[in-house]
């Protein structure tokens, strides 16, 4: 089997793999996040996974080279990650009883093989009404501020949200976990054998 690479510098992604992947090596990408003006959510992350997963496959030829992104939009606007506390809590006020729109990419490359696969799940949420004591006390313990939307659904964001409507449950930690099964089969990487 190829050697397997996840560009990420992401560890809840990390996790996310070891849970279909015994061996695979995570190499940090290292790439230019900055919105493009003309892109939507959907773009963004489509062209930020594909970027990943090219800058590492061009590095390590042989390699299968899984590069993912996670964008979110709310009336058609792109949701950025906050960065600190102030943006986090304004961005949890001005979403509490919204639903938002979450696009996760995925993208595999294999340099040598000339493979470029790329998928978007789209899905939304919505965000429970939120006081501005439940959002000051989950930013102060959970900090999500490199987060999309504020929310860090694999720890306390789960709680701030009344519904998650996706078809790949994993895409909202931003890895879905289905769809990447079926991408590595469709390049000889079987994970059931």
């Amino acid at each position: 089997m190829s050697q397997i690479i996840l560009a990420s510098s992401s560890i809840y992604r990390k996790e996310l793999l070891q849970r279909i992947l015994a061996e695979f090596k995570v190499i940090n990408p290292n790439v230019d996040e900055t919105k493009i003006k003309s892109e939507n959510a959907y773009q963004s992350a489509e062209r930020l996974a594909e970027e990943k997963a090219q800058k590492i496959s061009n590095k390590f030829k042989e390699a299968i080279v899984i590069g993912c992104d996670q964008t979110a939009e709310y009336n058609e606007i792109q949701i950025e990650k906050p960065l600190n506390f102030k943006s986090a809590f304004s961005q949890l006020k001005k979403l509490s009883g919204k639903k938002v729109n979450f696009h996760s990419a995925v993208c595999i490359c294999n340099f040598n093989e000339k493979i470029s696969l790329k998928k978007v799940i789209s899905f939304n949420v919505k965000y429970k009404d939120l006081s501005s004591i439940e959002i000051e006390n989950y930013l102060k313990q959970e900090k999500p501020f490199n987060c999309v939307g504020s929310i860090k659904s694999e720890g306390l964001g789960i709680t701030l949200l009344d519904e998650i409507n996706s078809n790949d449950p994993t895409a909202i930690i931003g890895l879905p976990l289905i769809t990447l099964t079926d991408m590595l089969k469709k390049v000889g990487i079987n994970i059931n054998g």
